[in-house]
């Protein structure tokens, strides 16, 4: 509705509501450090845990980004943040997909 009488004050309400929302979500992030802790604990490579905690934070900043640049009615500019941010998600990605293939040889071996 506000974005109809003032389109302005649309993206400010559209980026506090997003706020709000992300700050109500800080509080889980607690079951998730919790996790990721035991999973450290469990002899998993921590270098792992470090790039899973990496990938998912640039995966949602991506997407909020995206969201707030569609919301303002710039798609095309969403479009370009989308894709750098899959870029950068697959670029910090491969030394876990290089171990994974390696694991895979050695054991077909």
């Amino acid at each position: 509705m506000l974005k109809e009488y003032r389109k302005d004050f649309a993206i400010y309400a559209s980026l506090i509501g997003g706020t709000i929302i992300l700050f109500y979500a800080i509080n889980y992030i607690g079951n998730i450090v919790d996790f990721l802790n035991g999973l450290a604990n469990s002899g998993i490579n921590s270098t792992y845990i470090i790039l899973l905690i990496k990938i998912t934070g640039i995966s949602i900043l991506t997407e909020f980004a995206v969201s707030i640049c569609r919301d303002s009615g710039e798609s095309s500019i969403a479009n370009k943040v989308d894709l750098g941010g899959k870029i950068i998600v697959i670029s910090l990605s491969i030394p876990v997909i290089s171990a994974t293939l390696t694991s895979l040889v050695s054991l077909l071996n």
